[in-house]
């Protein structure tokens, strides 16, 4: 059985461990843990990873965040993964630093790379795992924050948090949204 497991970023140097890449800084970890490196293809920087039985297709788009979509339907149909095992990996104002919370479906909540996959996919009924990242900004600064880096203290917590959404990406392609759900979503 496949994935496609795609986190949401921003490519170039400029953008590498701000808030809005915290996809692609969870996927580099996975990567980096199961010894591959991200190779840029059509679209995306593209790895593979296999575990317990189950092969995770690593997507980092290369489209820049409002046009994921596009990289995302290109996976999925190439390698015919089906809506429902692809999963993505996003940044999300609602909740607070620190919250991960899987979702089989939902809205795009204003995330522009969510609502383009919407706006390709046609609908809002894909996986996603949103990873917390606050909303401590003043008003009118939302994009300069999404595109600030995290504060230190937060920094400290970060490899866990990334460990934690990786767990969840592992369980998700084992035993499914639900179960995940009812033992990670805490």
């Amino acid at each position: 059985m496949k994935f496609l497991i795609v986190g949401l970023g921003n490519i170039g140097p400029e953008y590498a461990d701000t808030r809005h890449n915290i996809g692609f800084m969870v996927l580099d970890q996975l990567a980096k843990d199961a010894g591959t490196n991200f190779t840029i293809m059509r679209l995306a920087g593209y790895t593979e990873v296999n575990y317990k039985g189950k092969k995770l297709h690593l997507i980092k788009p290369t489209t820049y965040m409002n046009l994921s979509g596009k990289a995302l339907n290109y996976w999925m149909h190439e390698l015919k993964i089906p809506v429902e095992n692809v999963l993505v990996i996003v940044d999300d104002l609602a909740l607070p630093f620190g919250t991960i919370r899987l979702k089989p479906k939902g809205s795009s909540a204003g995330h522009n790379g969510l609502k383009n996959i919407e706006a390709v996919l046609g609908h809002s009924n894909y996986p996603r795992i949103r990873f917390g990242i606050g909303d401590n900004f003043p008003k009118g600064r939302q994009v300069d924050y999404v595109l600030s880096g995290f504060e230190p203290e937060e920094q400290l917590e970060l490899p866990a948090l990334i460990a934690k959404s990786i767990e969840m990406i592992q369980s998700f392609a084992t035993v499914g949204a639900e179960l995940t759900m009812t033992r990670l979503n805490k």
